[in-house]
């Protein structure tokens, strides 16, 4: 079932919503390495400080916050500049209505008008759904990381899945990645979050 929807940038006013999504995952199962659910003020300062850089989507199903997907550093060092890693959520109630592939192909295309070449994601698994919502949008397993994360009493790994967003060409610097701040308010970024 696919549900009508709406891609925008995320505000902290978004908090409780995201919020709200994310608890349950917290709280039952080991997708969330988090052990605590957040609250929905932590998650508004969490959403402010993503857009200062990266961008925070929300996907609303008749008006409401029902997913979202995000986009943070990879890694700190410079050379890393240009990969990012990526997290994504759907109400649990709104499994396999298109919500979640939605919000992922608009921050994909977002991430491209800024100019990252790398997307990465963890997957914890067994956790299908995830893995079928990223390989349909072109992301490929690249490698496990066994028992990492201890969580419900037993220890959890963690699958890694990647996706080129452009070819890389050896011997010519790449243009600095463009924060989100210099994209707003631009026909680049309101033709990416409109459903294709």
């Amino acid at each position: 079932m696919t549900v009508p929807h709406r891609v925008r940038l995320a505000t902290p006013a978004d908090g409780d919503a995201v919020a709200a999504i994310y608890a349950p995952y917290v709280a039952q199962t080991a997708i969330s390495f988090e052990l605590v659910p957040p609250t929905g003020a932590v998650m508004a300062e969490r959403i402010a400080r993503t857009l200062e850089r990266w961008p925070y989507l929300v996907a609303e199903a008749d008006g409401v916050v029902a997913a979202y997907a995000y986009a943070g550093r990879f890694r700190e060092r410079p050379a890393y500049d240009w990969a990012c890693e990526t997290t994504v959520y759907v109400d649990r109630s709104l499994h396999r209505s298109g919500l979640g592939s939605a919000a992922m192909s608009a921050l994909l295309r977002v991430l491209g008008l800024q100019g990252f070449r790398f997307v990465l994601a963890g997957i914890t698994p067994p956790n299908p759904a995830s893995v079928g919502l990223h390989e349909a949008l072109g992301f490929r397993r690249v490698g496990t990381f066994d028992g990492v994360g201890w969580k419900n009493g037993r220890w959890w790994g963690v699958d890694f899945f990647a996706r080129e967003l452009f070819a890389a060409a050896d011997g010519h610097e790449p243009s600095p990645v463009r924060p989100l701040p210099d994209l707003a308010g631009t026909a680049e970024l309101a033709a990416a979050l409109q459903p294709r």
